[in-house]
């Protein structure tokens, strides 16, 4: 399915809310995930501080794709951030393994926030790989639009 479809079909059944572009928020929202890159690498952050900046990074950066395509999720719906995560076969192309990986990675962060599960060193490493990544692909995608 086109990724234009999916998007608009995520919105029609409610999980995407159609909004105007704005190129100002979408520097914010890549500003941000910078920022919170940043954080992930200070080693005197604790663990979960780390891995929480670094899972920020890659839902801004997933945010920022959104609005690229004139959308964001839900936020009243449940599993907004899952939502995110996935679009971004359509917003960036990343493939379904990576989309794996990242939900992963976000289900990670449900255990910590909500059950006090520890986060691991391996664990923190591939959030931190992976928000670089798309970090990546988002910014040479972005350039490319213009």
């Amino acid at each position: 399915m086109p990724s234009e479809v999916a998007l608009e079909n995520l919105a029609r059944i409610g999980q995407l809310d159609k909004v105007p572009f704005s190129s100002d928020l979408m520097m914010r929202m890549l500003a941000t995930a910078q920022s919170r890159l940043v954080d992930a690498q200070r080693n005197e952050n604790s663990v979960e501080t780390r891995f929480d900046c670094a899972y920020t990074a890659i839902r801004a950066i997933a945010d920022a794709a959104l609005l690229a395509h004139g959308y964001r999720t839900s936020t009243s719906k449940p599993g907004h951030h899952q939502t995110t995560i996935q679009c971004l076969a359509h917003t960036l192309g990343v493939s379904v393994g990576v989309v794996r990986v990242l939900d992963a990675l976000r289900k990670q962060r449900n255990l910590s926030d909500y059950d006090g599960e520890s986060i691991t060193e391996q664990a923190l490493a591939e959030c931190i790989e992976q928000a670089f990544r798309l970090q990546e692909l988002a910014l040479r995608k972005f350039a490319a639009q213009g």
